[in-house]
């Protein structure tokens, strides 16, 4: 596995940064993760959509940043087969399911807000479960096959040149014909962009005509910081995600560039979800203190 070359007197500032940004993300993540789990005032369909976003970032950065620091620090420039299958596993898992988890959310955001009155018919607590679990075995599924169709073929390289393993890693350690491969790959990729961008533009619109229709000014405006949130979110990841594929696909980009671009996809979204989630939704802002102060006071 190729490393970043790091100074020798930057190993251990890098590896201090690496961790830093690894317990940024695990605890802002278990916050959000604990307090809508806690809280039974956020029971609801939003928040219970929501909550798949910190277990799918905690799986990502889990699957990256232990490997990745180890490497800071020892610079072996190995790793072996099989803990690289599993970390380009969770690595697609997570992104896979980043896009699918903010399609539904723009999908309940649009019954929320165009159809309020049917909110709770639509979004019952029997059909969340089955979008839940619908989610989570298309993400599988998907994954499976992908990383099937690779291991099929037997090795005869060894290097990798990106910072961690992915399935254009893996593909590039094989000496024979992947046409298949990468036709399904472009099919993911294609049917996901496809479904996210096309669901969240349709439900966009149609949650600003209803904006612009409405009279008051409170409904609006609590809307549209809903909306705004997440948008903001679905917006970084499909430009980092954006980035990261056409880095692949050019050969322009340098090896250093492409390096950065891929830690960046991974480290960028699953601090900054966290983060806009718990400082821009107001209950959940206003949920957290009261719940860990409830948990953690004995009187």
């Amino acid at each position: 596995m190729d490393s970043f070359s790091i100074p020798s007197n930057g190993v251990y500032p890098a590896f201090i940064l690496g961790m830093l940004n690894y317990c940024t993300i695990l605890f802002c993540n278990l916050v959000i993760l604990l307090t809508i789990a806690l809280d039974k005032r956020l029971h609801e369909p939003m928040y219970l959509l929501l909550i798949n976003l910190p277990i799918n970032d905690l799986m990502g950065a889990t699957a990256f940043f232990p490997q990745f620091l180890k490497e800071i620090i020892l610079d072996s420039k190995s790793i072996s087969y099989p803990a690289c299958v599993s970390q380009a596993f969770f690595i697609h898992m997570y992104a896979v399911a980043s896009v699918l988890i903010l399609t539904v959310m723009a999908y309940d955001r649009y019954v929320a807000i165009c159809l309020p009155l049917r909110y709770n018919t639509i979004m019952t607590d029997n059909f969340l479960q089955k979008i839940i679990i619908l989610v989570w075995m298309v993400d599988f599924i998907m994954i499976v096959v992908l990383f099937s169709l690779v291991l099929r073929f037997p090795r005869c390289r060894s290097l990798i040149s990106n910072p961690y393993c992915d399935n254009p890693s893996l593909i590039r350690l094989v000496c024979a014909d992947t046409s298949i491969n990468n036709i399904y790959g472009l099919f993911i990729t294609a049917f996901l962009q496809v479904l996210s961008i096309g669901t969240v533009i349709y439900t966009y619109l149609q949650i600003l005509f209803t904006c612009l229709k409405n009279k008051q000014s409170d409904t609006k405006s609590k809307a549209m910081q809903t909306c705004a949130t997440h948008l903001v979110v679905f917006i970084v990841f499909e430009i980092t995600g954006f980035i990261t594929i056409v880095s692949y696909r050019f050969e322009t980009f340098s090896t250093y560039s492409r390096k950065i671009i891929a830690v960046f996809v991974i480290m960028f979204p699953s601090t900054l979800n966290p983060i806009i989630y718990g400082l821009k939704t107001k209950e959940i802002r206003r949920r957290i203190p009261l719940v860990f102060r409830r948990r953690v006071t004995p009187f």
